[in-house]
């Protein structure tokens, strides 16, 4: 396959609303020692890229500016050192920005075979949440099977992801989310107790009905308010982490049932590390979770598919908080 020189791709015009995103031409990433360059049939839509959009996430050093943290597609070209994935192999990848275009570059490492039946759609839903929900609640979190696990924002791509993960590891998982209609698909998901945050305090209801009357594993991306009641809904030995903060990172707490109930507070980004951080978590992913994907055990949740010009309006979709599962952008590559 002969690569062009130039590529249709989504810029930022400047921090600001969707608006802001705007159509471009750019030449063609080359990929590096340890990358492979991919045509881009599909790329995830995440949170991180609306904050990116915003002035508030930038890319870090060395990553393009492009928005977009994950993609599927076919990898046309390898650089020096590189031996797997081969020429030719679709593969989906987590990338540190770049994915709303037509190509673009991914360590080796951190590329992933689509699982056994998948489109390019469903393979571009995997990786930014399943790197994360892997990493922070079976490394960080440590769940087990048998445990309780509570996930906010049950519809989200990560609610959804640690939803199905949690239950196919033999958790009972709880859920919170904004309306009964997400309440009833998080249930359809796999989610043994739903809970209406709108109408009901999450973790009164957790004290009232959850085994133990508590969770061992709480994943967060809500932070504020939150993070007291996360606490107050944690047994002995609990475990909260944190991965992001909707409503600020900032918060006041009474450290005396962290003491008495010997709670662990993490949390973990994931952008930030290394290529040789996010490649072992491949590995994990690899060995642990991709056969579940391979017989459908679990699946990816998508809510709305839109062509990449259209990337505002899949970050305004976003935005309404509506959406059940994954957006996700195709530039018409073999999706």
């Amino acid at each position: 396959m002969i690569t062009p020189t130039s590529m249709r791709c989504i810029e930022i015009k400047a921090p600001g609303g969707p608006e802001q995103l705007v159509p471009a031409e750019r030449p063609v990433p080359v990929a590096k020692s340890g990358e492979v360059l991919i045509a881009v049939a599909a790329a995830g839509v995440n949170r991180p890229d609306v904050l990116q959009r915003m002035g508030l996430y930038p890319a870090p050093p060395g990553a393009s500016e492009v928005p977009g943290l994950e993609v599927a597609g076919t990898v046309i070209a390898l650089g020096a050192g590189v031996t797997s994935p081969s020429i030719g192999e679709r593969v989906c990848a987590l990338v540190n920005g770049g994915g709303y275009a037509e190509y673009a570059t991914a360590s080796s490492r951190n590329c992933l075979r689509f699982p056994r039946g998948f489109t390019a759609v469903e393979a571009a839903a995997l990786p930014e949440t399943f790197f994360t929900v892997w990493h922070n609640v079976f490394e960080r979190g440590g769940l087990k099977s048998g445990e309780i696990f509570l996930v906010h924002g049950g519809t989200s791509g990560i609610g959804t992801t640690a939803i199905q993960l949690a239950k196919a590891f033999g958790a009972f998982v709880i859920t919170t989310a904004g309306s009964d209609e997400k309440c009833h698909a998080c249930l359809k998901l796999g989610a043994d107790l739903a809970i209406n945050y709108r109408t009901t305090d999450f973790a009164e209801e957790i004290r009232a009905k959850a085994p133990g009357k508590g969770a061992d594993v709480i994943l967060d991306m809500v932070g504020g308010s939150y993070v007291a009641r996360n606490i107050r809904s944690l047994k002995a030995d609990g475990r909260l982490v944190n991965i992001a903060f909707l409503e600020g990172s900032k918060t006041e707490i009474d450290l005396v049932p962290v003491m008495l109930k010997r709670l662990t507070l993490t949390g973990s980004t994931l952008r930030i590390r290394d290529s040789q951080f996010k490649g072992d978590l491949a590995e994990a992913l690899s060995r642990h979770v991709w056969p579940l994907l391979d017989r459908r055990a679990v699946n990816p949740v998508i809510d709305l598919c839109l062509p990449l010009a259209e990337a505002a309006a899949a970050h305004r979709h976003m935005e309404t908080s509506r959406h059940i599962g994954k957006i996700i952008l195709t530039t018409g590559f073999n999706s």
